[in-house]
């Protein structure tokens, strides 16, 4: 299995507050990677870590083989708010996203044509039109994700993309972007506070412990999609990761 992100012994401090303590862990090209932890251990922050938003004070950050400074173009990010433009259609939006990676080495035919068939994709084919205003809030994250793969990433980084979501839609977005993770093969790595999320979303689940943040274990999740989360594998390694953040039955761990 080939690496496409490592993380050597990364530290990084705030002024007096060690954020990571000699981090080290690794995702695995076109894997469903989620990163959980306790409220502030710095789950986000990773993921600016990953895009070379911030740099590290000590260690290493690889990412497609080189260093993270080196590899932007490999990246593309799902925010927990979509960010889209209110002025721009869902179409607009999408293309957006790759006037500002592209600029004029891609067509705007080309990218007209990339947008829609994303937008088909993510099940808004018919809303290609749309403002945001007239989207449902599991709507514009749709958007958001079609914009995010029309860049031609290698690995998308998702940032509780479905927290502010209502129950149900949460749960039909979680069945929908396996769908398309499956479809296009891209490595996510998916930040969490929810273990149920994590539970269904993953093939591993990286825990951080809290600050000074440093990895705990790596959960790997065997049982094939759809997962029943009654199931005995389940159960268990719900089990195992409410041990390792200290989370006892009734409560949950804070966003």
């Amino acid at each position: 299995m080939n690496e496409i992100i490592a993380l050597e012994n990364v530290s990084i401090a705030f002024g007096p507050e060690v954020i990571y303590d000699r981090l080290s862990f690794s995702v695995v090209d076109g894997e469903f990677l989620c990163i959980l932890g306790p409220s502030g251990c710095g789950k986000s922050t990773l993921l600016r870590v990953v895009g070379d938003l911030l740099g590290v004070d000590t260690g290493s950050v690889m990412v497609a083989g080189a260093p993270a400074a080196e590899s932007w173009q490999e990246i593309a990010y799902v925010f927990q708010s979509p960010r889209l433009l209110p002025w721009r259609n869902a179409e607009e939006n999408v293309i957006l996203g790759q006037q500002l990676r592209f600029g004029s080495k891609r067509s705007r035919a080309d990218m007209r044509e990339k947008a829609a068939a994303l937008l088909d994709l993510v099940g808004l084919g018919r809303d290609t039109h749309k403002s945001p205003a007239m989207l449902s809030g599991g709507e514009r994250q749709r958007v958001s994700i079609a914009r995010a793969l029309a860049v031609d990433p290698r690995i998308v980084l998702m940032d509780e993309p479905f927290s502010a979501l209502d129950v149900h839609t949460r749960r039909r977005m979680r069945t929908e972007i396996i769908e398309i993770w499956k479809k296009t093969g891209k490595t996510i790595v998916f930040v969490t506070h929810e273990i149920d999320e994590a539970l269904e979303l993953g093939d591993r689940i990286v825990v951080l412990s809290a600050k000074p943040t440093r990895m705990l274990e790596t959960v790997e999740i065997k049982t094939a999609r759809p997962r029943n989360p009654n199931s005995a594998e389940l159960q268990a390694a719900r089990s195992r990761l409410k041990h390792l953040l200290g989370v006892t039955d009734g409560e949950a761990i804070a966003s």
